[in-house]
């Protein structure tokens, strides 16, 4: 018989200087608890929230997105915003202003976006966001939620929606999502841990719940200076941490 871990180790081992398996070394890690944030609530209710999802040219999720809001109670509308001509993008960047601000969520989906461009693939949606037709719409609706998802969470970063809440122009040491620290695509299950109450997104999990999230990406490393990370930490927003099965936090790649 040979043990298991021989045989990964072998199956490995080849390719190894190649296409590593694990980055060079782990990531220094802190245990972060945020409690006893205060609720945000909408200053209008609804039965049912209206969820608008943007579909942008090789994104690929909206689907899989409209079908999760609509299990709980929303109601969906996709805008697939076209590119082909000039008077498409200015067709499209007026409709999505307008159902935008008739909208309680906004959510965009991932995918591809673009053909999935290096160095920040989520160009192509930044820069309908810094539309200012589109980036007044966003503003206006200051009592609506906003979710991005891949592609769509570079967006966000990107234009500085997360972490500051609001579309503005970025300095070179403002968050953002940068290259794997493995140096490759990484595809696989990871564990994480819900370190923060702040997030209405989360009001339904309880703090320490650990998650199991499918992942697939080669630009998904956060990195931000450190006075800002603690900033960031002060104020809640660092929502979960990586951690292993039994919720222990954790900056081993693996």
């Amino acid at each position: 018989t040979i043990a298991l871990d021989e045989l990964i180790r072998n199956w490995k081992h080849p390719l190894e200087n190649v296409f590593p398996s694990a980055a060079k070394s782990a990531v220094e890690t802190q245990t972060i608890v945020y409690r006893g944030a205060s609720k945000k609530t909408a200053t209008v209710k609804y039965a049912k929230p209206r969820v608008v999802i943007p579909v942008f040219p090789g994104t690929n999720c909206e689907y899989d997105t409209a079908r999760a809001f609509e299990k709980s109670g929303a109601v969906c509308e996709t805008l697939v915003f076209r590119n082909k001509t000039r008077s498409d993008i200015s067709e499209s960047v007026q409709q999505m202003a307008q159902m935008i601000r008739s909208a309680q969520i906004i959510a965009f989906p991932g995918g591809f976006s673009a053909g999935d461009e290096p160095d920040g693939s989520g160009k192509f949606i930044v820069s309908v966001l810094r539309n200012p037709i589109i980036t007044e719409a966003v503003t206006d609706n200051r009592d609506g939620l906003i979710l991005g998802i891949c592609n769509g969470f570079q967006a966000l970063i990107k234009t500085g929606l997360v972490p500051y809440g609001k579309i503005s122009a970025l300095s070179e040491t403002a968050p953002t999502l940068t290259f794997n620290a493995i140096g490759r695509h990484v595809a696989k299950v990871a564990y994480t841990k819900l370190v923060s109450d702040k997030s209405v997104w989360f009001s339904e999990c309880e703090l320490g719940e650990v998650h199991a999230v499918a992942l697939s990406h080669g630009e998904g490393r956060f990195v931000a200076e450190k006075t800002e990370l603690d900033q960031l930490i002060r104020n809640g927003q660092m929502i979960a941490q990586y951690c292993d099965i039994d919720g222990n936090i954790s900056g081993d790649p693996e």
